[in-house]
């Protein structure tokens, strides 16, 4: 198994059902639910399960034991290492029913929110030293001017809001997913939160990257190694969640289920430790005013206040990096006040006529398409001088993919001319012209 990295330091183990900071009453709900849907049988399963030590999954089972809501099966099992079976009793499923009446949840164990706030400090988006050499290779697939890099660099360095924002087609969405790259590390993910005897489903493998599996080593209690990985954490790339048109405010509350009586973290605390692009700003159906006051807070305070089905508030960190992109002028979505709030405000604009070669260079090399000169002059020549000049970053490979597919069509080779260059211009642009009807 590889190291988790030096500088981000690991959750410790708990070596007492008293450290795991959850009621005696939760982890024993948890752990019936869990025999109860999965059928386990045995302890070392049910402790990978559970994500516990063997040693406190067996004082678990050994309280329930107590409690007369398992019993043990009696039977031996070469199988299994000669495990001793456990099975819940007729009280015991009668228990298990009631729990998942409470709650449908049940596998891994929840940590507690104070001792997650601990973990979010420990591995703080903040703490990331962004070098410019990190920043480059992160974007080594883009060609960017090194004016926008000295922009940049500061701004993800900091951990502060980034508003980016220009004409459409200049990669303002790959430079938004460039930086979650750049900002290298991994982090540890729980499973599961809980407070006030809630638990709240946290880990999302569509936002959450793991690394390796962290399930620990039992030999390495009885080795005494005490400083080993809490199991109820994966070690994960710092994630990156990414938004568009389809954001609306509620999704940035904690989502409760009526039929499964379970809740889900929010899209900004799954995020905690990485990035949140909001991509399209101004396309929502929300304001984009309302959306920025809803994280102004969060932004400056380090937290933010999600609410119980009970009406109860409570606080959880926000330690995420905030990157709106828009393709609309700030002034014309946000007033001065909300403007302020943003720390970093880069302009994205389209590249000069020397970026844009390199692009459309670099773009043929990749879809092996050779260059033509006479075809190039042309479209330097005749074709963006009856748009004033304006290049943008999406051209090079759109009119690349549109000679591509004209020559698969006719069944000739991947070639250039000004004819083909003709052809594909006149789906980059829409002719504003008179529909008969």
């Amino acid at each position: 198994m590889n190291s988790p990295l030096p500088h981000i330091t690991a959750p410790r183990t708990p070596q007492t059902l008293q450290e795991t900071g959850l009621s005696q009453i939760l982890t024993c709900d948890i752990l019936l639910k869990t025999m109860f849907r999965m059928g386990i049988e045995h302890v070392t399963s049910l402790a990978k399960t559970i994500c516990l030590p063997q040693t406190l999954t067996q004082e678990l089972v050994e309280i329930l034991r107590g409690q007369k809501l398992l019993e043990a099966t009696g039977t031996l099992h070469a199988t299994s290492s000669r495990e001793m079976g456990y099975k819940l009793s007729d009280a015991g499923k009668a228990r298990a029913f009631d729990a998942l009446a409470q709650s449908e949840y049940f596998g891994p164990m929840p940590v507690p929110l104070a001792q997650y706030r601990d973990q979010v400090r420990r591995q703080s988006i903040r703490n990331n030293r962004l070098t410019r050499d990190n920043l480059e290779a992160a974007m080594q697939h883009l060609i960017v001017p090194n004016t926008l890099l000295d922009q940049l660099g500061p701004a993800v360095g900091s951990g502060r809001s980034i508003l980016l924002y220009g004409p459409p087609g200049n990669g303002k969405s790959s430079i938004a997913n460039a930086l979650r790259d750049a900002m290298g590390e991994q982090i540890y993910v729980p499973h599961a939160l809980e407070y006030s005897g809630q638990t709240i489903s946290f880990f999302d493998p569509l936002v959450h990257t793991r690394m390796f599996e962290t399930h620990s080593n039992e030999n390495a209690l009885r080795l005494g190694d005490h400083a080993r990985i809490d199991s109820r954490y994966t070690l994960c790339r710092r994630p990156a969640v990414v938004t568009g048109g389809e954001l609306m405010l509620s999704m940035l509350d904690l989502a409760y289920n009526p039929v499964s009586r379970t809740y889900q973290a929010p899209l900004q605390l799954k995020a905690s430790g990485g990035i949140f692009i909001v991509d399209d700003l101004g396309r929502q159906s929300e304001p984009p005013q309302d959306l920025i006051n809803r994280w102004i807070v969060p932004m400056e305070m380090g937290y933010d206040i999600l609410s119980l089905q009970s009406g109860e508030k409570f606080m959880v960190p926000f330690d995420t990096l905030v990157v709106f992109s828009t393709n609309f002028h700030p002034n014309k979505l946000f007033d001065g006040a909300a403007l302020r709030r943003i720390f970093f405000k880069i302009l994205i604009n389209g590249p000069d006529q020397e970026l844009f070669l390199k692009i459309f260079a670099m773009t043929a090399r990749r879809r092996k398409m050779p260059l033509d000169e006479a075809a190039m002059l042309y479209l330097l020549k005749e074709k963006y001088p009856s748009i004033n000049n304006l290049y943008a970053n999406y051209h090079p490979v759109f009119l690349i993919d549109q000679i591509i597919a004209i020559c698969d069509y006719e069944g000739i080779p991947y070639q250039m001319s000004p004819n083909l260059i003709d052809r594909a211009w006149e789906n980059l642009f829409v002719q504003d012209t008179a529909i008969a009807h």
